[in-house]
């Protein structure tokens, strides 16, 4: 391909892609491909400038105005900033200044982070603003003043006396952090268009004709510089600049430090990265000014940018590869995760391979398929994820990507509820990948009641391989459990008889502690008493549990995968097998009289405990609760109740003590 045909390629990319970012608020590929592009472009133009034109990207600063604002011409020029993207490349920089200086000596620099936004221009006459300008192409801009009076901190009149009669000054406007996670969580709830990043987030706010939706969004400002003005004595230093501003009502650019020497201006820059993720707006770099202003206007200008200034930009933290295909992980609580296979690439430093695709209904919303390039972004310690595919460059050949049927790890069932972001595999009791949590709420004390086996202790039976599914449990012997890590003979005695004692429960207990989705202790008293024996609620339908009080059809559809289960049955027998049994529920037991009724218990009890009276309220159809409140049917107090008794007392909700208690429970029980 010759070089004038690889050029013309090359800056129609580049307009396509500032065309996509500037004019339709849709980027669709990372900066760092963009400033790639770019840079070979300065390269080539460099090694033949005959192909040189007045109208290739490397002539202007950004992109044209949107016809919807009036426009506005710049009274001096918005330009952009070269870029330095290495050491080497910032040494270069410094050495230029020095040489066109003619001097040996060290040459103070102004640092300040490089914010992720978009440049506006303030113009104040008499001290009141009276005009807001974005960069446009650094000649002529967007009146955006009705949008930008809408961001608090613009000060809409300068509060020092002492401001010039005509002042422009510049900044950037940004999004935080929160605003912008805010934003995208309002667009995903409506299924409307997310915007990529906080930078295009703040643009595509500014450029709403409607400015009452961008007082919505909560926009921020930092000034950075001045432009025209009619003060010749402004300050004398860009340091001065900012602190003048800042008298002036501006809040300025954060984290700005002056510097004697380019080496340290690298300290700030690995500063700054260092804080980079903690940082409550996105930043992308560090910018480097000679301070001195005289000294800046003896260095002059190139055609798009200063002489005295770079930018010296952070890894990126979005990059573009290719998904090369996807595979699902189980994760404890059974819930499966998308996670797309990467060719390798470099993003924020960090050489990338997987990406969380996060669910089924994001890659839907996104359209992304196996074989796609994508953008992969990472910030921090942050999973990398996919934030979208770009669907113009898609092969012929990309495949959909589909929720598989079966576990990956046990081959149970996937369980999918319309309504519902997360597929899950219904195999609670059998799988692999959930076998921990699902022991250790077997074991809890509010479902088997196993004293003395904690986390630590199950993590070394599973990790060990002494126990696989919950039914294991019981075939535990002494030898198995003498060897492990802080058990002695007498402790593992003591679990083994917890383990025996634990095997006489009640249905209510052993239904909760086969950790179905959703089924807490009241839904599975419910079902307990509703249907009396085990059998007969395995074998319910959908519609028939949606019959017992407390189920809907979310409960109801949980309930029937995990029965359904082939695996969770075998467990569920395995477990019967070994002896784990309950007495009996009598069509008599089943009656509620205290069905409707809230009770709150406050205090010490002393012939029951807390436990026992809230499970025979609950075995009388009571509903238990922590709080009072004007719903509440009746508090029971005990000794040294408290605030709760306070709070009955205040809305007149019944108190009875637990002699009380005790008396209503045989009245209703006859």
């Amino acid at each position: 391909m010759q070089n004038r045909e690889k050029i013309e390629k090359i800056k129609e990319k580049l307009n396509q892609y500032a065309y996509q970012y500037y004019v339709q608020d849709d980027p669709t590929v990372p900066d760092a491909e963009y400033d790639r592009l770019f840079h070979q472009l300065q390269q080539m133009e460099e090694a033949h400038p005959e192909l040189k034109t007045d109208d290739s990207p490397t002539q202007r600063v950004g992109s044209v105005p949107l016809d919807a604002f009036e426009q506005v011409t710049h009274s001096k020029p918005m330009l952009s900033l070269a870029n330095a993207f290495t050491t080497e490349a910032l040494e270069a920089f410094d050495q230029r200044v020095h040489d066109r200086l003619k001097t040996d000596e060290p040459i103070p620099y102004a640092c300040e982070p490089k914010l992720d936004g978009l440049a506006l221009s303030l113009l104040y006459e008499k001290g009141v603003l009276v005009r807001a300008a974005t960069r446009g192409d650094g000649q002529v801009g967007e009146n955006v003043t009705l949008n930008v009076k809408t961001i608090k901190a613009v000060p809409l009149r300068l509060r020092d006396a002492g401001f010039p009669e005509v002042l422009e000054v510049r900044g950037e406007a940004y999004m935080p952090k929160a605003s912008f996670e805010r934003l995208n969580n309002e667009a995903r709830k409506k299924n409307e268009k997310m915007f990529a990043n906080p930078r295009n987030a703040a643009a595509g706010s500014l450029r709403q004709l409607d400015s009452s939706i961008v007082a919505k969004r909560q926009l921020g400002f930092y000034a950075y510089d001045v432009g025209e003005h009619s003060d010749e004595s402004f300050a004398p230093t860009h340091s001065a600049v900012l602190a003048r501003l800042q008298t002036l009502g501006f809040p300025v650019v954060p984290r700005a430090k002056s510097v004697d020497t380019i080496q340290a201006c690298i300290h700030v820059y690995d500063e700054l990265l260092k804080h980079r993720d903690s940082l409550p707006y996105e930043i992308d770099g560090v910018v480097y000014k000679v301070d001195d202003i005289a000294l800046q206007q003896k260095l002059g200008f190139i055609s798009r940018a200063p002489r005295w200034a770079i930018a010296h930009k952070f890894p990126a933290q979005e990059e573009l590869t290719v998904l090369e295909s996807v595979d699902f992980q189980v994760g404890r609580t059974g819930a499966l995760t998308p996670v797309a296979r990467l060719q390798p690439v470099l993003v924020g430093g960090v050489t990338v391979s997987n990406a969380t695709l996060h669910n089924m209904d994001e890659i839907n919303r996104k359209d992304i398929r196996v074989g796609d390039k994508v953008i992969i972004r990472r910030a921090g310690d942050v999973i990398p994820e996919v934030v979208s595919s770009i669907i113009a460059d898609r092969p012929g050949d990309a495949k959909l990507i589909v929720l598989p049927k079966q576990c990956p790890v046990c081959d149970s069932s996937i369980e999918m509820i319309e309504g519902e972001a997360v597929a899950r595999c219904t195999g609670g009791l059998f799988c692999p990948a959930q076998r921990k949590e699902s022991i250790k709420h077997f074991s809890s004390r509010k479902a088997m009641d196993v004293d003395g086996l904690g986390e630590q202790l199950i993590d070394q039976l599973v990790d060990k391989k002494l126990i696989q599914h919950v039914d294991d449990l019981y075939r535990l012997k002494l030898e198995d459990l003498i060897h492990l890590e802080r058990m002695a003979e007498k402790s593992a005695q003591k679990v083994l008889k917890a383990l025996e004692k634990s095997k006489a429960t009640t249905l209510p207990r052993f239904l909760f502690a086969l950790g179905i989705r959703e089924v807490g202790e009241a839904t599975a008293r419910s079902l307990a008493l509703h249907y009396g024996a085990l059998d007969a609620v395995m074998k319910a339908d959908v519609d028939a549990l949606q019959t017992v009080s407390d189920v809907g059809p979310i409960v109801a559809q949980h309930a029937v995968a995990f029965f359904k289960e082939p695996h969770n049955q075998s467990t569920i027998q395995a477990l019967q097998d070994l002896g784990v049994h309950w007495p009996a529920i009598e069509v008599s037991q089943a009656h509620q009289p205290l069905a409707g009724k809230t009770v709150v218990l406050t205090g010490t009890l002393t012939a029951l405990t807390r436990d026992e009276a809230k499970e025979k309220l609950q075995a009388l159809g009571a509903k238990v609760s922590g709080s009072v409140s004007k719903k509440t049917s009746f508090v029971v107090a005990g000794e040294a109740a408290g605030s709760k008794l306070d709070k009955a007392e205040k809305l007149g909700v019944q108190v009875m003590d637990e002699a009380g208690l005790l008396e209503l429970m045989t009245l209703v029980s006859v």
